[in-house]
């Protein structure tokens, strides 16, 4: 295996979308050949091992996905999980994108200050948030509560969403973070560094 396997996997594990394998070369710091060597290399050590998982190349970039034949156990586990009780990681989350939607993934981490791509995944999969579109400057995917969610909470229209600053520890601080966020576009997304959890 290669030296530099180590860190492709764990750049490709972060990864939200297909990484061309020249970012991933400019990202470890090796020649694009040897880095297309040691996704050739990952992949055959996945397939020939039998694991849960595969790497593959989409279009110009490599991903991970599970494998096809454990589509059946990821969907009952995925259903299943919808009769149980969102995380604290899942409820954050969730108020983020209620307040501040649309919003992109990339800005709800920036909020959040942590990466919440399974998150936004569970809250999507359990029809808490749905994609509504493009960010028109960056390209990013948006995402918004659903009528489902309205519903869930007994709610007819998101005005009816309390003010923040009652309920949170610090909130007129992290209110006017927010405010100014939502007020700023992704640019702002620097100005939530070290928010509260």
């Amino acid at each position: 295996m290669s030296e530099i396997s180590g860190a492709v996997e764990a750049l490709l594990l972060m990864a939200t979308e297909p990484v061309p394998a020249d970012e991933l070369a400019e990202a470890v710091d090796a020649p694009v050949a040897e880095v297309e060597e040691c996704l050739a290399g990952l992949a055959e050590f996945y397939d020939s091992t039998g694991r849960g998982f595969e790497l593959r190349r989409v279009g110009a970039g490599w991903r991970y996905y599970t494998r096809d034949e454990h589509a059946e156990v990821i969907g009952r586990w995925l259903l299943e999980g919808q009769r149980g009780t969102l995380s604290q990681a899942a409820l954050e989350t969730l108020a983020v994108v209620a307040y501040l939607q649309p919003i992109s993934r990339g800005r709800v981490s920036a909020v959040r200050g942590v990466n919440v791509d399974g998150v936004i995944r569970t809250l999507a999969t359990r029809d808490l948030i749905e994609e509504v579109g493009r960010d028109p400057e960056t390209g990013a995917r948006l995402f918004a509560t659903t009528s489902y969610f309205l519903e869930r909470m007994g709610l007819n229209t998101l005005d009816q969403l309390p003010p923040l600053a009652p309920h949170l520890p610090d909130a007129a601080a992290l209110e006017a973070e927010l405010i100014g966020l939502a007020d700023s576009g992704p640019a702002g997304a620097t100005a939530t560094e070290g928010a509260p959890e």
